[in-house]
């Protein structure tokens, strides 16, 4: 079953707790958490504390993206604060085997993460020790921003690879995702949409994730 991601960098932070239930109730499957500090990417977000607040007001499992510098030092405060999933760059991670290995052996979903202009040769020599690959489909920093349609080859290419050496690997992508790019998205081989202002600045999240549920899961 192909899975709903809202992702709280859209949320009303002033009421974040009642936006997380709201998309809960309206049937999200996990919720998305970018963590940037600022240097690998223009933009600040919120860190292991935010995580552990979210944790507690939502029992769908914490998808935790690091856009960070030194990634290998925070592993252990987001197990901590209740991640299930992290994913890390190749591009800012240089021993990517070993931070695999370490979320691994927590118990948590490892992922690595691509930005737009990296290839998909990146991937060779990790994806048969990935439980999901995330795509950037915008660069990451800030929510709100164009789908990069080119991605859709990107999205093809790695999921050829993972057939071939990790078919138990899903796909995830993240930025500009929406009702309007949803289906082609799914169709490339997308198993984890991440969605950020396309549901939390919706008028009524909960036809827009039933809709989203509806075009990728046929």
């Amino acid at each position: 079953m192909k899975k709903i991601c809202p992702s709280i960098l859209s949320a009303d932070f002033s009421n974040l707790a009642e936006d997380i239930k709201k998309v809960e109730l309206a049937g999200a499957d996990i919720i998305h958490c970018d963590i940037m500090d600022g240097h690998f990417v223009p933009n600040i977000s919120f860190g292991p504390d935010i995580v552990a607040k979210v944790n507690a007001v939502t029992d769908l499992p914490l998808d935790v993206h690091l856009m960070i510098e030194n990634a290998d030092k925070y592993i252990d405060a987001f197990h901590k604060a209740g991640a299930d999933y992290i994913s890390v760059h190749v591009e800012n991670n240089h021993h990517i085997n070993r931070l695999v290995d370490k979320i691994k052996s927590l118990g948590i979903n490892a992922g690595v993460v691509l930005n737009p202009a990296t290839n998909v040769s990146a991937l060779d020599y990790i994806i048969e020790y990935l439980d999901f690959v995330l795509v950037m489909s915008v660069n990451p920093g800030f929510g709100g921003q164009k789908f990069i349609p080119n991605s859709i080859g990107k999205i093809i290419d790695i999921k050829k690879l993972i057939i071939d050496k990790n078919p138990l690997c899903e796909i995830e992508i993240d930025g500009g995702i929406g009702l309007a790019n949803i289906k082609e998205v799914s169709e490339a081989g997308v198993d984890m949409f991440v969605c950020g202002a396309s549901v939390f600045k919706a008028k009524d999240p909960s036809t827009v994730i039933a809709q989203m549920k509806q075009i990728i899961n046929k």
